[in-house]
C-alpha cells in the first residue's frame, strides 16, 4: 500500500522549499519552488500553449545540470517577470551558477492565464508578478497552503475552482516522491456532474474527500466539460506543476520522469494537453536519499510520478475557498 510523507506536500523531499504569494485583488499569484542546495533539473511541455522562461537549458543535452528554484505564476505572459524577482532574492542570500566573482540564481518559470477571473487587473504600467516573485521566494519554507493560494489563487475548472494542489509518495524502495501543481485547465478534474474526482482510484484516505469513483457511472461521463464553452475556447486555461524526487538522477533521467508525471495529468483532468492549454511539468531530482534507482525502481518512480501528480489536482481543486467574486463554485461548497 502506498502511503503519504509526513507533511503530504512536495517538501516530504528533502532540500525543497515551497512560498506563496497571492493578490486577492489582482486575483493571482505565484508560487517559488526553492532548491537547497541546486536540484538536477528537466521539463516536459505537452500543452499546445505554454509559456516559458528559461527551459531551453533543461534540455538533456545542454551544459547546465541544475537549478536554484522554479516559479509558477499566474497572469500569462505577465507573470513571467515573477522569475526575475525570485532571481533577486536568491542573489541576495548568495545563490546561483557561479561565473567568476558572480553568482547567477536559474529560475525557469511557467506561467497559466488567469486574467479573465473577476479580478482587476488595471496595475498600471508594470505588472506587480516581479514583487510577488520576490515575496513568494521570501516566504518559502517546509510548510505552505494549498487551494486558493499562490499560483492558484485565480485558477478555475470547467466546472469548480481550481487551485494549489501537492502531494507525496514513499516509494518501497526508500524513495519520496512528490508534486506540486496550479490546476487551472480547460477541462474539468471532476466526472460529469459529479464532485467526484477523476483521481479517485489513487486517492490515499480521505485526502481530496473520499468519495471514490461515483457508482454507476453517470451517462454524462465521457462528455467533454469545456470552460466557458460559449466564449473563445483559448482562454484562461493550463495546468503547471513540478514533480520531484530525493533520488539521484541524470538530467535524461529527470526528463523521462517529467514526461511521466504529465500521465497524472491525463489521469485527474478531461481532458488534458489541449492546443489551448499549455501543459508543462519541471522535474527536480536532490539526490538527498543517495540511492540512484535500478531499471526496475526507475519503472516504479515513474508510476508513483504520475498517481501522485494526479491526487496533486484534485488535492488543489478540493482545498479552493469560496470569494463572492467566483465565477465557478468551489468544490466544498457545491451541492453533492
Amino acid at each position: 500500500m502506498k502511503t503519504t510523507g509526513p507533511k503530504n506536500l512536495i517538501t516530504d523531499v528533502a532540500g525543497l522549499r515551497v512560498g506563496n504569494a497571492s493578490d486577492r485583488k489582482l486575483n493571482s499569484g505565484v508560487t517559488a519552488i526553492v532548491c537547497d542546495p541546486p536540484a538536477t533539473a528537466a521539463v516536459q511541455v505537452l500543452g499546445g500553449a505554454p509559456g516559458t522562461r528559461e527551459t531551453d537549458l533543461l534540455e538533456p543535452h545542454n551544459t547546465v545540470e541544475t537549478v536554484n528554484g522554479i516559479i509558477l505564476s499566474g497572469g500569462s505572459a505577465f507573470g513571467l517577470d515573477a522569475a526575475s524577482g525570485a532571481q533577486a532574492c536568491l542573489r541576495q542570500e548568495g545563490k546561483g551558477f557561479e561565473v567568476g566573482p558572480h553568482r547567477i540564481p536559474l529560475v525557469p518559470a511557467a506561467i497559466l492565464f488567469d486574467l479573465i477571473n473577476g479580478g482587476d487587473k488595471d496595475w498600471g504600467t508594470y505588472p506587480p508578478y516581479r514583487e510577488l516573485g520576490y515575496q513568494a521566494t521570501e516566504a518559502a519554507s517546509g510548510d505552505f497552503d494549498l487551494g486558493t493560494v499562490g499560483a492558484g489563487t485565480g485558477a478555475l475548472t470547467a466546472t469548480f475552482k481550481g487551485g494549489l494542489g501537492s502531494a507525496s509518495t514513499l516509494v518501497a524502495d526508500g524513495i519520496t516522491i512528490g508534486a506540486l501543481v496550479a490546476a487551472n485547465p480547460m477541462g474539468s478534474a471532476t466526472i460529469g456532474d459529479t464532485r467526484h474526482f477523476w483521481a479517485a482510484p489513487f486517492e490515499i484516505g480521505d485526502e481530496f474527500g473520499g468519495l471514490g469513483m461515483p457508482s454507476p457511472l453517470p451517462a454524462e461521463t465521457s462528455e467533454l466539460k469545456i470552460k466557458f464553452r460559449d466564449m473563445n475556447r483559448g482562454v484562461s486555461n493550463t495546468t503547471i506543476a513540478v514533480i520531484a524526487t530525493d533520488a539521484s538522477l541524470t538530467k535524461a533521467e529527470a526528463k523521462r520522469l517529467a514526461i511521466a508525471a504529465h500521465a497524472g495529468f491525463a489521469r485527474a483532468i478531461w481532458p488534458s494537453h489541449t492546443p489551448f492549454d499549455g501543459d508543462l511539468v519541471f522535474a527536480l531530482a536532490t539526490g538527498a536519499s543517495g540511492r540512484k534507482p535500478t531499471p526496475d525502481e526507475f519503472i516504479d518512480l515513474c508510476a508513483a510520478a504520475a498517481s501522485t501528480m494526479s491526487r496533486a489536482i484534485a488535492r488543489g481543486v478540493f482545498a479552493a475557498t469560496p470569494d463572492e467574486r467566483d465565477l465557478m463554485p468551489a468544490w466544498t461548497t457545491a451541492k453533492a
